[in-house]
Protein backbone atom coordinates (compact mmCIF):
# COMPACT_ATOMS: atom_id res chain seq x y z
CA UNK A 1 0.00 0.00 0.00
CA UNK A 2 3.06 2.19 0.54
CA UNK A 3 3.27 4.66 -2.05
CA UNK A 4 -0.43 4.09 -3.82
CA UNK A 5 -2.06 7.40 -4.23
CA UNK A 6 -4.80 7.73 -1.76
CA UNK A 7 -8.71 7.98 -2.65
CA UNK A 8 -11.06 8.89 0.01
CA UNK A 9 -14.58 6.62 -0.28
CA UNK A 10 -17.67 5.96 1.40
CA UNK A 11 -17.03 2.92 3.73
CA UNK A 12 -20.76 1.23 2.68
CA UNK A 13 -18.79 0.66 -0.85
CA UNK A 14 -16.10 -1.00 0.46
CA UNK A 15 -18.39 -3.49 1.96
CA UNK A 16 -18.56 -2.10 5.63
CA UNK A 17 -22.05 -2.60 7.07
CA UNK A 18 -22.47 1.03 8.07
CA UNK A 19 -25.74 1.95 6.39
CA UNK A 20 -29.08 2.87 8.51
CA UNK A 21 -30.48 -0.54 7.75
CA UNK A 22 -27.09 -1.97 9.01
CA UNK A 23 -26.61 -3.46 5.74
CA UNK A 24 -23.41 -2.30 2.97
CA UNK A 25 -23.67 -1.35 -0.69
CA UNK A 26 -20.16 -3.51 -1.44
CA UNK A 27 -19.17 -2.96 -5.04
CA UNK A 28 -16.75 -5.48 -6.16
CA UNK A 29 -16.06 -3.88 -9.61
CA UNK A 30 -15.30 -0.77 -8.20
CA UNK A 31 -12.98 -2.61 -5.25
CA UNK A 32 -11.32 -4.87 -7.61
CA UNK A 33 -10.85 -2.15 -10.64
CA UNK A 34 -9.66 0.50 -8.48
CA UNK A 35 -7.95 -1.31 -5.30
CA UNK A 36 -5.21 -2.85 -6.97
CA UNK A 37 -4.18 0.93 -8.00
CA UNK A 38 -4.97 2.64 -5.71
CA UNK A 39 -4.82 2.99 -1.77
CA UNK A 40 -9.03 3.32 -0.61
CA UNK A 41 -9.53 5.38 2.79
CA UNK A 42 -13.06 4.49 4.21
CA UNK A 43 -15.27 7.00 5.49
CA UNK A 44 -18.40 6.90 6.92
CA UNK A 45 -19.60 10.21 8.21
CA UNK A 46 -23.23 8.85 9.74
CA UNK A 47 -21.28 6.12 12.03
CA UNK A 48 -17.90 8.23 12.72
CA UNK A 49 -20.20 10.94 13.73
CA UNK A 50 -21.28 8.58 16.72
CA UNK A 51 -24.86 7.67 15.10
CA UNK A 52 -25.48 3.48 15.58
CA UNK A 53 -25.95 0.43 13.30
CA UNK A 54 -28.93 0.36 12.47
CA UNK A 55 -30.22 3.45 12.79
CA UNK A 56 -33.62 5.61 11.69
CA UNK A 57 -32.79 7.24 8.06
CA UNK A 58 -32.22 10.65 7.15
CA UNK A 59 -33.17 13.26 5.22
CA UNK A 60 -31.96 16.72 3.80
CA UNK A 61 -34.58 19.60 4.37
CA UNK A 62 -35.07 23.04 3.80
CA UNK A 63 -32.51 25.03 2.12
CA UNK A 64 -30.94 23.29 -1.22
CA UNK A 65 -28.16 25.79 -0.11
CA UNK A 66 -28.27 25.11 3.13
CA UNK A 67 -30.06 21.72 4.05
CA UNK A 68 -30.40 20.31 7.54
CA UNK A 69 -29.80 16.43 8.00
CA UNK A 70 -32.90 15.16 9.71
CA UNK A 71 -33.74 11.64 11.03
CA UNK A 72 -36.87 10.72 8.95
CA UNK A 73 -39.46 9.20 11.66
CA UNK A 74 -38.36 11.23 14.43
CA UNK A 75 -37.36 14.74 13.07
CA UNK A 76 -34.23 14.66 15.33
CA UNK A 77 -32.23 17.05 13.45
CA UNK A 78 -28.06 16.12 13.36
CA UNK A 79 -27.17 18.75 11.36
CA UNK A 80 -25.15 21.56 13.90
CA UNK A 81 -23.24 17.92 15.30
CA UNK A 82 -22.74 16.63 12.12
CA UNK A 83 -21.25 19.68 10.62
CA UNK A 84 -19.04 19.94 14.00
CA UNK A 85 -18.14 15.93 12.55
CA UNK A 86 -17.31 17.48 9.34
CA UNK A 87 -15.23 20.19 10.49
CA UNK A 88 -12.93 17.83 12.34
CA UNK A 89 -13.17 15.42 9.94
CA UNK A 90 -11.58 17.56 7.16
CA UNK A 91 -8.94 18.82 8.86
CA UNK A 92 -7.94 14.92 9.77
CA UNK A 93 -8.55 14.38 6.15
CA UNK A 94 -6.09 17.40 4.95
CA UNK A 95 -3.09 15.17 6.25
CA UNK A 96 -4.08 12.58 4.02
CA UNK A 97 -3.03 13.38 0.69
CA UNK A 98 -6.22 12.64 -0.77
CA UNK A 99 -5.65 12.50 -4.51
CA UNK A 100 -9.84 11.80 -5.01
CA UNK A 101 -12.90 10.70 -3.47
CA UNK A 102 -15.63 8.07 -4.08
CA UNK A 103 -19.14 8.99 -2.75
CA UNK A 104 -21.95 7.12 -2.60
CA UNK A 105 -24.77 7.89 -4.51
CA UNK A 106 -28.18 9.14 -3.10
CA UNK A 107 -27.09 9.59 0.16
CA UNK A 108 -27.99 12.58 2.43
CA UNK A 109 -24.29 12.56 3.96
CA UNK A 110 -22.54 11.71 0.48
CA UNK A 111 -24.14 12.52 -2.51
CA UNK A 112 -21.82 14.49 -5.33
CA UNK A 113 -25.41 16.04 -6.26
CA UNK A 114 -28.52 13.65 -6.29
CA UNK A 115 -30.03 13.68 -3.37
CA UNK A 116 -33.51 15.28 -2.91
CA UNK A 117 -33.85 18.14 -0.53
CA UNK A 118 -37.52 17.76 1.48
CA UNK A 119 -39.65 20.57 1.69
CA UNK A 120 -41.42 21.48 5.20
CA UNK A 121 -44.58 19.63 3.67
CA UNK A 122 -42.45 16.42 3.26
CA UNK A 123 -42.19 16.89 -0.65
CA UNK A 124 -38.63 17.37 -2.99
CA UNK A 125 -38.21 20.18 -4.49
CA UNK A 126 -35.18 19.82 -5.48
CA UNK A 127 -31.38 18.19 -5.30
CA UNK A 128 -27.94 19.06 -3.63
CA UNK A 129 -24.89 17.28 -2.41
CA UNK A 130 -25.06 15.71 1.04
CA UNK A 131 -23.87 17.26 3.96
CA UNK A 132 -20.35 15.50 4.25
CA UNK A 133 -19.42 16.15 0.64
CA UNK A 134 -20.78 19.59 0.03
CA UNK A 135 -17.93 20.41 2.84
CA UNK A 136 -15.47 17.88 1.66
CA UNK A 137 -15.77 19.65 -2.27
CA UNK A 138 -15.94 23.23 -0.97
CA UNK A 139 -12.81 22.57 1.36
CA UNK A 140 -10.80 20.36 -1.29
CA UNK A 141 -12.21 21.78 -4.36
CA UNK A 142 -9.37 20.60 -6.78
CA UNK A 143 -9.68 16.93 -5.43
CA UNK A 144 -11.50 14.77 -8.41
CA UNK A 145 -14.90 13.60 -6.90
CA UNK A 146 -17.46 11.01 -8.31
CA UNK A 147 -20.41 8.93 -7.17
CA UNK A 148 -19.81 5.34 -7.57
CA UNK A 149 -22.48 5.08 -10.07
CA UNK A 150 -21.18 7.21 -12.17
CA UNK A 151 -18.06 5.23 -12.51
CA UNK A 152 -19.89 2.09 -14.39
CA UNK A 153 -19.77 4.70 -17.05
CA UNK A 154 -16.44 3.82 -18.84
CA UNK A 155 -16.03 7.37 -19.88
CA UNK A 156 -16.41 9.13 -16.47
CA UNK A 157 -14.53 6.17 -14.89
CA UNK A 158 -11.42 7.16 -16.77
CA UNK A 159 -12.27 10.91 -16.35
CA UNK A 160 -11.47 10.46 -12.93
CA UNK A 161 -8.94 7.93 -12.74
CA UNK A 162 -7.05 10.50 -15.23
CA UNK A 163 -8.22 13.49 -12.64
CA UNK A 164 -6.35 11.41 -9.94
CA UNK A 165 -3.46 10.62 -11.69
CA UNK A 166 -2.74 14.29 -12.66
CA UNK A 167 -3.45 16.01 -9.24
CA UNK A 168 -1.21 13.33 -7.81
CA UNK A 169 1.73 14.71 -9.56
CA UNK A 170 0.56 18.26 -9.07
CA UNK A 171 0.57 17.70 -5.53
CA UNK A 172 3.89 15.78 -5.75
CA UNK A 173 5.86 18.72 -7.48
CA UNK A 174 4.44 21.06 -4.90
CA UNK A 175 5.81 19.20 -2.46
CA UNK A 176 9.13 18.88 -3.99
Amino acid sequence: MAGRIKIGISSCLLGHPVRYDGEDRRDRALIDALGKYFQLIPVCPEVEYGLPVPREPMRLTGSPASPRLVAVMTGVDHTDGMLQWIAEKIESLSGENLCGFIFKSRSPSCSVGGVEVYSPSGGGNSKTAGIFSRAFMMHFPMIPVEEEAGLYNARARDKFIKGVIDFSRKERRARG
